[in-house]
């Protein structure tokens, strides 16, 4: 079968892609090996789908070239997919940091891509799994289903996170074929893990709990939610360190980030100087983390002492750690639970402005495949959206 464009994957860019050059006339063939399309949008948000940020700046991703997202995100921004949610009658909330939430959930988002499609007569080819891929004249792409034959080629597989949904590194072999230069991928948007001393030390039966803190790591810092799982930490503050964090690195907990922990509990013992630590504590804390904190970052004996009986230089080491608890992870959960990946297709290798390869005339890479990665908060759909719309305009 001869068609214009191959695009292999139905997730976020390459539906997006799809869709922008058949608007230009394109004859389109998207392949997917799974048997439903956008798989990774049902799953977003907690199936709420997190569709964009009011905020997005190049300075919310990392790649070897900081640079190069800029293009692709200033040519399709956050309005021009809002425009396109509004066209669909989709209504929209902003929850915290700008982030963007579908009022009728994920399903609703896909079904808005996909009607697209048909609107503009892409061909999706599902439980379609690739073969191999040639290049002579043309893109030779021979699948289970059959082979077919295209001017241009766009790879859309997205990373290897979650691998039961069915995602691997297919991007980078392509790259690889084709002589481009590739960065491994790694997990982002991943919860840590502890050795088992330190979860019995200070997270055990405390799963499930969160608070309010700020996370640094490598001078960068984010103050979101933190939760406390059976194997370490995670929450959005935790993800979103997890970008910037390697191994051996440790991390800075600040607990009570709008309080100056020692000049408080120094305050506090001149004014509620009966009351016990973990009392002053839970105001703050929920209870079992209070005791927690008190037990094990001053000591058991000096946690139920009144105030007024703890010296002042234990209470300053004390408040010191509350806003400065450095912790080491033993790792990540790994590709299993991370939300996008690190790494990609170099940057060095494709053209800002259409995500075409430099060395392989009219194969282009786009979304998670290439080395952009953004924060969470609705960073990474913005990008898959700009770099697949990027695409269409030149495939």
């Amino acid at each position: 079968m001869k068609t214009d464009v191959v695009i292999i994957g139905a997730g976020a860019a390459g539906l997006m892609c799809a869709i922008e050059a058949s608007k230009r006339g394109r004859k389109v063939l998207v392949i997917e090996s799974s048997e439903k399309a956008g798989k990774k949008i049902l799953i977003s948000g907690g199936g709420r789908c997190n569709f964009t940020n009011l905020h997005i700046d190049s300075e919310s991703y990392l790649s070897q070239n900081p640079h190069f997202c800029k293009s692709a995100l200033a040519r399709y921004t956050q309005w021009d997919f809002i425009a396109l949610m509004d066209k669909h009658d989709l209504g929209w909330s902003e929850k915290t940091l700008g982030q963007l939430f579908c009022n009728d959930k994920a399903p609703a988002v896909l079904n808005m891509l996909l009607t697209e499609c048909v609107i503009h007569d892409v061909q999706i080819g599902l439980n379609t799994t690739v073969e191999s891929i040639e290049h002579q004249n043309q893109y030779v792409v021979k699948t289970i289903k059959g082979t077919y034959q295209a001017e241009s080629l766009v790879i859309a597989t997205g990373g290897p996170s979650i691998p039961k949904m069915g995602a691997t590194d297919f991007g980078l072999q392509v790259a690889r074929q084709f002589g481009l230069k590739c960065i491994s991928f790694i997990p982002a948007l991943v919860p840590f893990t502890f050795h088992q001393y330190d979860i019995d030390k200070y997270f055990k039966d405390l799963s499930g709990l969160s608070l309010d803190a700020i996370v640094s790591c490598n001078e960068v810092s984010f103050r979101e939610m933190l939760l406390i799982t059976h194997r370490g930490l995670s929450g959005p503050a935790i993800l979103q360190i997890s970008s910037y964090w390697r191994k051996k690195d440790a991390l800075m907990i600040n607990l009570l980030p709008d309080l100056d922990a020692t000049e408080f509990l120094l305050s506090m013992q001149q004014k509620r100087g009966k009351a016990e630590l973990k009392t002053i504590l839970a105001e703050f804390f929920p209870k079992r983390l209070a005791e927690r904190l008190a037990d094990t970052l001053l000591n058991k004996a000096l946690a139920g002492m009144p105030l007024g009986q703890i010296k002042k230089n234990d209470l300053k080491a004390f408040g010191f750690v509350l806003n400065n608890w450095v912790l080491q992870p033993s790792g990540t959960e790994g590709m299993r639970t991370a939300e996008v990946c690190l790494g990609g297709v170099s940057t060095d290798e494709l053209s800002s402005k259409t995500m075409e390869s430099n060395k392989q005339k009219s194969l282009y890479f786009i979304g998670e495949t290439v080395d952009v990665t953004g924060w969470l908060g609705g960073y990474n759909f913005q990008w898959a959206w700009s770099s697949g719309w990027s695409a269409g305009q030149v495939v």
